[in-house]
């Protein structure tokens, strides 16, 4: 790719930017959110088209008129917001749209064919937790990033593109899939791997290029890096630490909950939160996590179990109900539950307070604009205005509106699910920051991650879950990785 840029209404999100990939190599793109990779890797698979520049493709110019023709090229790309048919099987998924049909005939599919060809591939691949007939509504995410693969090599691609493939799949699943990649990679397929989990490009790439405000930073072979000169090109600046340190001071007891239960997905849980304290929470995926803050939040029924705060035993059955009790809960799919994409920055900024700057029912627009506005400033938003549309911002950015979303609701108690999921390390830094001063404000933040070092790094205590039971709560004075796991796992750790 030669002098590529691409504008958005007059916004330049890719300038002039040189990247190319050498043949059964794994190349990693990385950047904070908005430097431009998605786009770059968008406009490559024909998603989006580019405004200037040449593309060039095992020696010859690249079709890049539609995803069809980028794909009939041996170009394939996983979006990091997967999109299979979850009412089909895995072989009707690998083979949706470009079905066989029987000998001799146009109207009947050749479903043992299908089934056949991909248990094949299965077998090459070394994939052995899904199976061709199974339904793809009964796969987890890591069994959806394994068929996307799957999908691709059917496809005969030669070139991978893969964004984010490892932001919501499990140790073992990431062990499994990066496994995948080597494999294929001997065999003289290319990848091209975007991702924010720098420790995972020096486990597996063989070049990095670093973007930045749209532009090349810098690119080379692995061995020319470290991961602080990664982090220094990818921000601008340089990170003293990963995690700010935390000078709050910690009150009472503020929010207590006491064996809280769901049928089928945890039972008797009880822990509290102080006031200014970041309470961590941790497990590995299925182990009911998420699922205790949805119930306390009451989009979840629970079966048993009270909830007080500051004291005062409060009901909660819907969310609406958690809102008045100045609880918030930042979701960790922002997509599916928190943002809405069609709209504009303010209308997701104000949701929830429109009436807090009204008179009579009537919204007063100026001092909306106003608040939302100076949440931008506040939060550090990269936005062309309050009129931009939700889904043209970054993942950083969307999730900052987010936040600024529910801080505009005043609350005493956040339970932040994955913050900085699927997000640069200067964005995260960035919502790091904002939970410190939350917590000098004496609020009580409980924040739920997949990521031990970031839960470590960033609470004062942590709550282990395993299998829908707490396993274990430490002080920070006890944190330590093996601990943890055990726990984690379910085991018991022998001294």
């Amino acid at each position: 790719m030669s002098g590529v840029s691409k504008y958005f209404t007059g916004v330049l999100a890719v300038d002039r930017m040189d990247f190319s990939v050498r043949k059964g190599t794994v190349h990693a793109l990385m950047g904070e959110n908005g430097a431009g990779k998605s786009t770059l890797m968008k406009v490559l698979a024909g998603l989006i088209e580019r405004d200037s520049g040449e593309i060039i493709f095992q020696d010859r110019t690249l079709d890049t008129s539609s995803v069809n023709r980028v794909l009939h090229q041996g170009i394939s790309m996983i979006y990091q917001e997967l999109s299979p048919v979850n009412s089909l099987t895995v072989a009707e998924n690998v083979y949706c749209g470009k079905e066989p049909s029987i000998a001799n005939g146009n109207f009947f599919l050749d479903k043992k064919k299908m089934v056949n060809d991909t248990a094949a591939l299965l077998k090459e691949l070394q994939i052995t937790s899904i199976s061709p007939r199974q339904k793809v509504v009964d796969l987890s995410m890591g069994q959806k990033q394994l068929l996307e693969i799957v999908k691709a090599v059917a496809n005969d691609s030669s070139l991978l593109i893969m964004d984010e493939p490892t932001s919501a799949i499990t140790e073992t699943e990431c062990q499994l899939l990066l496994n995948i990649v080597r494999n294929l990679r001997s065999k003289g397929i290319s990848f091209v791997f975007i991702t924010h989990k720098i420790a995972e490009v020096f486990l597996i790439a063989d070049e990095i290029t670093v973007m930045r405000d749209g532009g090349l930073v810098g690119t080379g072979r692995i061995e020319e890096f470290t991961y602080d000169r990664v982090v220094s090109m990818m921000v601008g600046r340089e990170l003293k630490e990963i995690f700010p340190e935390n000078p709050a001071i910690i009150g009472g007891d503020f929010m207590e909950v006491t064996a809280l239960s769901s049928p089928g997905k945890f039972e008797n849980i009880s822990f509290s939160v102080r006031k200014g304290e970041i309470l961590g929470f941790y497990g590995l995926l299925g182990s009911g996590r998420t699922e205790v803050m949805e119930t306390i939040w009451g989009y979840r029924r629970r079966s048993a179990g009270e909830i007080k705060l500051n004291g005062i035993t409060v009901k909660i059955k819907r969310p609406r109900d958690a809102i008045k009790q100045k609880m918030a809960f930042l979701t960790e799919d922002r997509h599916g539950f928190g943002c809405f994409l069609s709209l504009d920055v303010l209308r997701n900024i104000m949701t929830l307070t429109w009436l807090k700057y009204g008179k009579s029912f009537f919204i007063r627009t100026r001092p909306c604009k106003k608040a939302a506005a100076e949440q931008l400033r506040s939060h550090q938003v990269k936005t062309t205005g309050l009129g931009q549309i939700m889904r043209n911002l970054s993942g950083g950015n969307q999730q900052k509106v987010l936040i600024a979303r529910w801080l505009l609701t005043e609350p005493d108690v956040l339970i932040l699910d994955e913050p900085t999921r699927g997000i640069d390390v200067g964005s995260k830094y960035e919502i790091y920051k904002e939970m410190v001063e939350l917590a000098k404000e004496g609020k009580a933040i409980v924040m739920v991650s997949s990521d031990l070092l970031e839960v470590m790094g960033m609470s004062d205590r942590m709550v282990i879950m395993h299998e829908g039971s707490i396993s274990g709560i430490l002080d920070k004075g006890e944190f330590d990785q093996e601990t943890i796991l055990y726990y984690a796992s379910g085991l018991v750790k022998n001294d």
